[in-house]
């Protein structure tokens, strides 16, 4: 003997979804965002003093010493012989201190070329040194 209760056909499901919570658990959460976000920026407003405009630092462009796969050696693209190199970057580094070097080797050039190469650039002296390679 099953127990009936009131209202008939109980086995039906609901099938609406109450959003009031959702919206509610929303708008908490926006009101949170809308605090915060200003407190994120730790920007300090000062009022900049006025002054006459200035020229821009120059920028000074690197040297470029490449060895291609049949061994040759260019110095901005002017080739080179080996035994050149050191006093070349040596009257580069007098006119200017600060230089910095690219050292391009190409994948098939010969490993003992390169490495005199680099010797060659240690001994005159040029301490900014970027050895190039390609990205795969």
């Amino acid at each position: 003997m099953a127990m009936q209760t009131q209202g008939g056909e109980s086995d039906d499901v609901m099938s609406e979804i109450n959003v009031t919570p959702l919206v509610d658990v929303m708008l908490v959460l926006l009101v949170v965002f809308i605090v915060t976000a200003p407190l994120l920026s730790n920007a300090i407003h000062v009022n900049l003093p006025k002054t006459d405009q200035t020229a821009p630092p120059e920028i000074k462009e690197a040297v470029n010493v490449s060895v291609d796969a049949q061994g040759k050696i260019f110095l901005d693209k002017r080739e080179i012989a080996l035994e050149s190199v050191e006093p070349e970057l040596k009257s580069l580094k007098e006119k200017d201190p600060e230089m910095s070097l690219h050292l391009h080797g190409d994948d098939g050039a010969n490993y003992g070329i390169v490495a005199k190469v680099m010797a060659s650039i240690e001994r005159a002296g040029i301490q900014k040194l970027q050895v190039l390679t390609s990205v795969q």
